[in-house]
């Protein structure tokens, strides 16, 4: 069940975020509940200049779990490339899930902004895995721009709405062969993970469905058996859809 994005293997499939937790107490547990071995951290989130109050990077433990930070909340090229190279220089991490957001209220990517902070930052040394829409075209300029995973959108963010658009996901997985696919934003419930990596997506972050669940712990595990019943299932290879029944206990050799 392992993922290899660049350089680097993750034991689990799923990435999970550190926002909108009750505790950052839950917030641990859930991590550990769900096997994640990578977690997402807004750097504008983070005190980065006061290590002496409590922050949610006290709760993770950076011997067993991968920060993986992020540009949320930025609007511009400018602001991402600048939330990245803070969070590197504060020792975060030189790896970035990039967002680049174009709309306030649906929350979706500034396609032109994201290729732009992606270009720069991937001359700056940066591994780049950039949020954007479920969109072949701006996948394959990010990719020849450096990413080193494309992260499709599956609904809005924070939305819970599952896959909106299920052809878009099988024509990237079709099309897209080099760098890991990771659908992210959107899923709202163990079935719709299960789905998106049923549909060969080789990794989903998400973190709504799990942190506002009426009982996170228990979601941060249904998230963890859905993603990995998926990834089963799609390596199995699903039986073809027939229009008509077929017998269960083939008639062949059955004495009449």
């Amino acid at each position: 069940m392992s993922l290899r994005i660049a350089d680097r293997e993750f034991s689990s499939r799923l990435i999970v975020g550190t926002g909108k937790y009750r505790s950052f107490q839950q917030m641990k547990r859930c991590h550990e509940l769900s096997g994640a071995d990578c977690v997402t951290v807004a750097v504008r989130r983070v005190n980065l200049t006061d290590r002496s109050t409590e922050s949610l990077l006290d709760y993770i433990d950076r011997e067993k779990i991968f920060i993986l930070p992020n540009t949320a909340g930025c609007y511009s090229a400018e602001e991402a490339i600048r939330a990245a190279r803070l969070g590197r220089e504060v020792g975060l991490s030189n790896w970035l899930k990039l967002e680049v957001i174009g709309d306030e209220k649906t929350l979706f990517p500034d396609n032109e902004g994201l290729l732009e902070a992606t270009r720069v930052l991937v001359k700056e040394g940066f591994v780049v895995l950039p949020y954007t829409n479920d969109d072949l075209v701006s996948a394959r300029r990010l990719i020849d721009a450096g990413a080193a995973a494309i992260m499709p959108l599956a609904a809005p963010i924070g939305s819970g709405l599952g896959i909106q658009n299920v052809n878009n996901l099988r024509i990237l997985r079709e099309m897209i062969t080099t760098v890991p696919l990771i659908v992210d934003a959107g899923v709202g419930t163990a079935s719709d993970a299960a789905l998106a990596m049923e549909l060969g997506a080789d990794g989903i972050l998400m973190n709504t469905a799990i942190a506002e669940a009426d009982e996170p712990e228990k979601m941060a595990q249904a998230m963890k058996l859905g993603v990995e019943a998926g990834r089963l299932a799609f390596e199995a290879g699903r039986m073809p859809r027939r229009l008509y029944a077929s017998a269960s206990s083939p008639l062949a050799g059955v004495v009449r």
